[in-house]
């Protein structure tokens, strides 16, 4: 074989889809490639001739464009292009031009064929099953599952029940019995728009107990002295399974539902549990009325099987995670209080940040705490900080004691670097977008995922609305952000044999965590950044960047499936250890995945590879110098 061929063959064994073939069948390809070289801007082949070639990218990178001159997706090395003519009509579909000076295989017609008639691992990627069997999958267990498919005006089975603000508590319990009904919207009319009255505020029987008859006021008490004002809301066409998030985020059980901003009904806790058997709503609930850091963590148990009964029961990890995240936060907001009644009041305002997965509504069972928090400008260390290093402290451990393990990197509260007011917080992140270092782009990768959980949580919102508008456009720090989003790769290059590893006590596994689901946080939180979104959850930020269309056709889709079927294989697997009494972690063993899943998890890697491809293309990261 001559050199040009051994070097094209060493090509082949490192790409897929011909990684997994034969080698004596990629000796017989890497003899018949014919090597064609391209200058930028030369159109390689044109929509409408006939297709004699199928199109592998040995450098450089080619445009491929829809009929009516639209870009379809751009490829660099190891992409390819033209199969769509070869398996249908036999003529060129979609035209191809030369981004850059570029170096292509040509595989004749007749041998690609071959090919894919007699290689199925070969067939399956170049047909491009890994993108439409993915959707499949997920679509189908989204179809099955009624949090995830039911609207939630299904749930509404009355009308909403209302009364004016001007209106006595005697009225609103009149209204509530004579209407047999355990919760009562109170409207504010606007004289500038009097046909659109506002949602006010809710009353419910508890408020009736608890701020009318307990404390023994008059039933002469305006209803605005103990309804309960800010009123958390959904709309109709919002999913059940919004509606378990806002209830489990709020810790309420009553949820007002509006269609075009007028009230349409009031669903209840008890309208949810017939989606989701023993709710996490209850969990929640019980968190909140914990006493201690001992009982707090004696619920440790339920957390799991709560965790364990979503993946029975066919939730998606978009549902688990973000449910398990508002577990952990609730966790967080009743250390808070316990915190604040043994130290007593703050000496200054404070608002406690959750960082990372929890933040991201992405969490699993398997996790750690990163926090931190951001103080009033008035802070002063000598005076203050001995009451934020001892509330910090509580929580940690507390945290701690109910299955969130400490920190590694010490992104935690209890880290004097991380607990700063507000202006200092402003003046890093600042610092760190515009002069990024190799250790503040690791800590970006962390803070910039930041929500608030107690106190002053406007202030979160403030920190991510300057993230959002520094980031935009920053071109040199979006390509540092990306160089480090592909510093996590998956493990390419497997069928039946996956590129697996040593992960502490394990041999020859895959941690689906650090090469599966925090690289596709990673890429999302850059497209993010790049787009200004001031979502949080990978799966909103997807939302977002599609809607942006910064991504060829069909990606930002693919990658929404990739992330769910990824993080739901990483559940069952956690879910499965618990039910086998074994500690549960992130190492998948390939070999004990059905062939089913090994052929979904292999699509959903690809999907990963070719937006990393995408993302280093995009965002340059080799000239963030």
């Amino acid at each position: 074989m001559q050199i040009e061929q051994l070097e094209i063959l060493d090509f082949l064994r490192a790409h897929p889809p011909f990684d997994e073939l034969p080698d004596e069948v990629l000796q017989r390809v890497a003899a018949a490639i014919d090597v064609r070289y391209y200058k930028a801007g030369e159109a390689i082949v044109e929509f409408g001739q006939v297709a004699e070639s199928w199109h592998v990218v040995r450098s450089g990178a080619v445009e491929v464009f829809r009929r009516n001159g639209t870009l379809y997706n751009r490829l660099t090395a190891g992409g390819y292009f033209g199969e769509f003519g070869l398996l249908r009509n036999g003529r060129v579909r979609f035209p191809v031009t030369a981004l850059e000076d570029t170096l292509l295989y040509l595989i004749p017609r007749e041998l690609f064929a071959e090919l894919f008639d007699q290689h199925e691992s070969f067939a399956d990627l170049v047909e491009v099953e890994d993108r439409t069997r993915l959707r499949q999958v997920v679509s189908k267990r989204e179809e099955s599952n009624d949090l995830l498919s039911a609207t939630i005006d299904t749930l509404v089975g009355r009308s909403a029940v209302t009364l004016s603000s001007t209106a006595s508590a005697r009225e609103v319990a009149q209204r509530m019995s004579a209407e047999g009904v355990s919760s009562l919207l109170i409207l504010e009319h606007n004289p500038e728009v009097p046909d659109l009255p506002q949602l006010a505020g809710i009353v419910t029987d508890r408020d009736l107990r608890t701020r009318l008859v307990a404390p023994g006021l008059p039933y002469d008490t305006p209803v605005t002295e103990i309804m309960s004002a800010g009123v958390v809301s959904v709309n109709h066409n919002q999913l059940v399974f919004e509606a378990m998030l806002a209830m489990l985020r709020h810790n309420v059980h009553h949820l007002p539902v509006l269609r075009n901003q007028r009230p349409l009904g009031v669903i209840a806790l008890s309208d949810i549990i017939r989606y989701e058997s023993r709710s996490s709503l209850f969990l929640v609930g019980s968190i909140f009325r914990q006493h201690s850091v001992d009982e707090l963590a004696a619920l440790v148990p339920e957390v799991r099987a709560c965790f364990a009964r979503m993946v029975a029961e066919d939730a998606s990890a978009n549902m688990i995670g973000s449910a398990m995240a508002a577990i952990g936060r609730s966790f967080k907001q009743r250390l808070l209080e316990l915190a604040e009644a043994e130290l007593g009041a703050p000496p200054v305002p404070y608002c406690f940040l959750a960082l990372g997965s929890m933040a991201r509504q992405e969490q699993m069972i398997v996790t750690d705490q990163d926090n931190a928090l951001v103080l009033d400008d008035r802070f002063d260390p000598v005076q203050h900080d001995a009451y934020f290093r001892a509330l910090a402290a509580f929580v940690s451990d507390g945290l701690a004691r109910c299955g969130y393990s400490y920190c590694s990197g010490g992104v935690m509260a209890t880290n004097e670097r991380w607990r700063q007011p507000l202006k200092v917080w402003e003046r890093t992140f600042t610092d760190w977008i515009e002069r990024p270092t190799p250790e503040s782009l690791l800590n970006a990768g962390i803070f910039f995922d930041l929500d608030g959980v107690w106190g002053r949580l406007e202030w979160a919102t403030r920190l991510r609305e300057l993230i959002a508008r520094k980031a935009k456009g920053n071109s040199r720090f979006l390509a540092c952000m990306a160089r480090n989003a592909l510093q996590r790769t998956p493990p390419l290059g497997f069928f039946k044999d996956f590129v697996v590893e040593s992960d502490g006590r394990h041999s020859r596994v895959i941690n689906i965590k650090r090469r599966g689901t925090a690289p596709l946080a990673d890429l999302t939180r850059v497209h993010a950044l790049a787009i200004g979104s001031m979502a949080l959850n990978s799966f909103e930020r997807l939302k977002d960047v599609i809607d942006a269309a910064i991504l060829p056709l069909g990606r930002g889709q693919d990658l929404y499936d990739a992330l769910e079927f990824i993080a739901m294989v990483r559940a069952r697997h956690q879910a499965e250890s618990l039910a086998a009494g074994e500690e549960p972690d992130n190492s998948i063993d390939p070999e004990k995945l059905s062939e089913f899943e090994r052929k979904s998890l292999r699509d959903a890697f690809l999907i990963l590879g070719n937006a990393q491809k995408f993302l280093k293309y995009r965002y340059q990261p080799g000239r963030a110098n």
